[in-house]
């Protein structure tokens, strides 16, 4: 039997639930917990590692993968894998698995849930109850039902706010260019992102961050709108031109944001015009900022986890 010195490693440098932990100690690994790892450190620690846990806190590109001989494969707490060189490490023989099916229901119902707090007001009523304000006709809402939400990007967490959306009474229209597999009614597939353009009410992002999203939704996307719509990105905040939307919004052409990712964060550590644009976003009333935590809940953190595990051990 071998001895903890001997027993394969895994870094793991994220937060994970037990499950996850305890299962890969009962199929042989050592695993080296460092949720609070920097890049610099973990080039000197993943040199006898067969296995690295990550979310976003570290970025497996080439010199980190370099420096780990004996990876194997790497596992990411969450979606979107761009923090992985995926490519490179195919190169090498290393496997990369991600945990998307593990966050997309918290991520589906917090998007529904921003959602509904922005066309109803509930939170900017409550700051103003919080302030001895009584104010009804000003907090007047708009129902959901009837209305057109386009969401582009339908892999996990499209299809789960889809299914949140579904007893709403919604016209739910979905943009892929991605996908292959049918889009099953009632949902309506979008072969030209034309279609959101002409209908949507309200768009949703789901893309993961590659090149061709990096300001996706930029001053010419805002423009194609027909329809003064209401935006929710709960994808990556570089996917939305912040000074776009920010001018979008002082126009009317955006009638209200949600917006739980951003193009730096945290956003106390923005630079510059963003960190302006951001200050003054957060105290617009249409707005609502929520510091990256759709996918973040105590379940995710338990299905991500069982998820990965499952990958890892080769049940998936």
């Amino acid at each position: 039997m071998y001895s903890p010195d001997h027993m394969p490693k895994v870094l793991i440098a994220a937060p994970v639930h037990d499950v996850l932990i305890d299962g890969l100690k009962e199929i042989g690994y050592q695993c080296v917990m460092q949720e609070q790892i920097t890049q610099a450190t973990a080039l000197g620690l993943v040199g006898d590692c067969e296995g690295i846990i990550t979310s976003t806190r570290l970025q497996l590109d080439r010199e980190l993968i370099d420096a780990a001989p004996r990876l194997r494969w790497i596992g990411r707490m969450g979606s979107g894998m761009e923090v992985i060189d995926v490519a490179y490490a195919a190169q090498k023989g290393i496997t990369c698995h991600g945990s998307p099916e593990g966050n997309c229901n918290a991520v589906g119902e917090h998007a529904l849930g921003m959602l509904l707090a922005l066309v109803r007001r509930i939170t900017w009523a409550q700051c103003e109850m919080q302030a001895g304000v009584w104010k009804r006709d000003e907090n007047r809402g708009i129902e959901l039902e009837g209305k057109t939400v386009g969401i582009i990007g339908y892999g996990h967490t499209g299809q789960a706010f889809a299914k949140k959306l579904r007893g709403f009474d919604v016209r739910i229209m979905a943009y892929d260019k991605y996908r292959t597999a049918p889009v099953p009614t009632p949902v309506e597939a979008c072969t030209d992102i034309a279609d959101i353009y002409r209908e949507a009410d309200i768009v949703s992002f789901h893309v993961p961050l590659q090149a061709d999203t990096v300001h996706y939704c930029n001053e010419a996307f805002i423009a194609a709108m027909q329809k003064p719509f209401i935006l929710v990105n709960t994808s990556r905040g570089q996917v939305v031109d912040t000074p776009a939307l920010h001018n979008a919004l002082l126009t009317g052409k955006v009638i209200g944001a949600c917006l739980d990712v951003f193009e730096q964060e945290p956003i106390t550590k923005a630079q510059g015009e963003l960190r302006n644009i951001i200050g003054t976003m957060i105290r617009m009333p249409n707005v609502i900022l929520t510091p990256h935590i759709a996918g973040y809940t105590h379940e995710a953190l338990y299905k991500m986890s069982h998820v990965l595990l499952q990958k890892i051990a080769g049940k998936a």
